[in-house]
C-alpha cells in the first residue's frame, strides 16, 4: 500500500511509539522510512547579534544526528531508514519533502494540545494535516510526567 513514509522527527524520547507505528507500516507494506529531522532556524532569529549561528547550527545539526540514530535504533532493521537533516520552517520542509521524495504517507507525533496552547504554540501537525498533498497518521504522544523528587542525601 505504501512505498515510501516521511517520519518527521524532533529527537524528543516521547517519538518512540511514534518511530514503532511508520516502522510497522513500513515493514508491512515493504516500504522505506524517510526520516527527516528540521533544523528550524528561524526559532533563533531573535538572538543577539553576537551569539554564533555557526555554533548553533552545529549543535542543532548534532541533535538531529542523534534524532535520526535513534529512530534507527527503534526501527531496528524491520525497513530501510534514510537520514535526512534539513533547514528550514518544520510544518513547510515536512511537506516539501513528502512531495519532492516521493513519499506516499507522513507519520508524525502528536502532543493533542487543545485551547489555549494549541493557539499560543501552534501545532506543526497540523499546519501538515492542512497542508499535506499525501495522507497524514498522526500518533498521540504523551508528555512526559514531571516527577518532583528531592535529591537522596548519604549519610
Amino acid at each position: 500500500m505504501y512505498n515510501c513514509v516521511l517520519l518527521p522527527t524532533d529527537g524528543s524520547a516521547e517519538m518512540e511509539p511514534v518511530v514503532d507505528h511508520a516502522a510497522a507500516l513500513a515493514d508491512r507494506d515493504d516500504a522505506s522510512i524517510h526520516a527527516l529531522y528540521v533544523v528550524d532556524a528561524a526559532s533563533f532569529s531573535s538572538l543577539p547579534m553576537e551569539t554564533s549561528w555557526e555554533g548553533i547550527s552545529e549543535l542543532l545539526y548534532e541533535e538531529g544526528t542523534a534524532a535520526l540514530n535513534e529512530v534507527e535504533r527503534i526501527v531496528g532493521g524491520r525497513a530501510p531508514v534514510e537520514r535526512i537533516v534539513a533547514e528550514g520552517k518544520p510544518s513547510k520542509t515536512i511537506v516539501e519533502h513528502a512531495d519532492d521524495d516521493g513519499c506516499d504517507l507522513i507519520v508524525m507525533g502528536t502532543h493533542g494540545r487543545g485551547g489555549i496552547d494549541r493557539l499560543l504554540l501552534g501545532s506543526v501537525a497540523e499546519r501538515v494535516v492542512r497542508r499535506s498533498p499525501v495522507p497524514v497518521m498522526t500518533v498521540r504522544v504523551e508528555e512526559p510526567a514531571v516527577v518532583d523528587r528531592e535529591p537522596e542525601m548519604k549519610a
